[in-house]
């Protein structure tokens, strides 16, 4: 069960192969918020698999109800106790009986022995729903870091619910997050898998192009572009040779393209769009950069290191974890630290570096993650 599938991100390529290889050995659907003339199942290969796609949407909560919901919910978030009780009762104003009992009706029509809710806030509310499915194992997939979803400057849902949430999730049969770090700030016991590399490496980069290279999705402050932009000013301030790409598409374009303009660097830096063969940006590239201000876990480090590119990244925990004193790090929104990486990158060791990229890769084989989803599924 997901918000998408039928549309370009990070978490809809991760769960079409992951959905693809189960496929191989299980009956699989994906019940999707996409619209159904969103169907397109030669994104991310999933015309190779036998998968059963059905489409759902919520009915609307009566105005009445909703007003009631929302005035509960306000008390919750802001006077009432964190405690299991005034949780549940939030549980059903944020999730009112209308949408519940859709959700539980859409969900038994498949008879299903395992459901998967991918994304935080699906998780829960599977969980919610618990008590109508009762013979049915659920797992939670928690897509986002621990701090991007309950830290202070949270975007997604904010320290005041996060007790809310560990109440809730710690009902499923098992929440999956994306990394040790963020296992370890739960209180209550969850289970690490990581995500797979998702594509085949095609060319290994070369080490000769003088090129940074960022990809990501362009949405609000979470890939930090506009922190790269600024650092790569920076950094061509004394450097006249290289230049950046930058691939992906979203509603902060227009704030980079200005950015750029402002700069005076249309020459140096070029955005690109986001294309199903991005290993040819890979493969075209000597150093990847990582600007991210949070990630959940981000795939492009395996995909940028499984065509041997040394990497800049953030100081994040999940980057730390994943490459270790491998990575090239500067702390998150440091614009001058990270043009000092980037000057750095530019004399270092590539071939060294090269291979090590290419034997940290190796780790995050699609076959090994397979088979820790397969163990979970299974267990009784």
């Amino acid at each position: 069960m997901t918000d998408s599938i039928f549309s370009i991100g990070g978490v809809q390529r991760v769960t079409a192969v992951i959905a693809k290889e189960l496929a191989k050995d299980y009956d699989v659907t994906i019940v999707t918020f996409d619209k159904p003339e969103q169907k397109d199942i030669s994104l991310y290969g999933l015309s190779e698999a036998d998968i059963t796609y059905r489409f759902f949407d919520y009915p609307k909560t009566p105005v009445w109800k909703k007003k009631c919901c929302k005035a509960y919910s306000y008390l919750y978030r802001k006077w009432l106790p964190q405690i299991r009780l005034t949780s549940d009762i939030y549980s059903h104003s944020s999730f009112p009986s209308q949408k519940r009992k859709a959700l539980v009706k859409e969900l038994a029509v498949g008879n299903y022995d395992v459901i998967i809710g991918v994304h935080a806030p699906l998780a829960v509310r599977l969980a919610i729903c618990r008590k109508h499915l009762k013979d049915v194992k659920l797992i939670g997939w928690v897509h986002n870091s621990y701090e991007a979803l309950f830290g202070e400057k949270s975007l997604y849902i904010g320290p005041e619910l996060c007790k809310h949430y560990e109440f809730q999730l710690e009902k499923l049969a098992a929440t999956v997050v994306l990394c040790q770090y963020d296992a370890q700030q739960y209180h209550f016991p969850t289970k690490v898998i990581y995500n797979p590399l998702t594509l085949t490496p095609e060319e290994k980069a070369t080490g000769t192009s003088k090129k940074f290279l960022a990809v990501g999705r362009f949405s609000r402050l979470h890939k930090g572009f506009d922190l790269l932009i600024e650092a790569f000013r920076i950094f061509a301030a004394g450097n006249q040779e290289w230049t950046l790409d930058i691939v992906g598409e979203g509603v902060e374009e227009p704030i980079y393209k200005q950015l750029i303009k402002d700069y005076q660097l249309e020459d140096r830096i070029h955005i690109h769009p986001f294309t199903n063969h991005i290993q040819k940006y890979y493969s075209d590239t000597q150093v990847y950069v990582l600007s991210s201000r949070w990630e959940g876990m981000p795939l492009v480090l395996m995909e940028a290191m499984s065509h041997g590119l040394p990497i800049i990244a953030s100081n994040l925990a999940v980057c730390q974890e994943i490459m270790g004193d491998f990575g090239m790090y500067f702390s998150v929104g440091d614009v001058k630290a990270m043009a000092r990486r980037m000057l750095e990158a530019t004399q270092l060791n590539w071939q060294e570096k090269s291979e090590q990229a290419l034997q940290i890769a190796k780790r995050f084989n699609k076959d090994t993650i397979i088979n820790q989803w397969k163990q979970l599924i299974d267990e009784k």
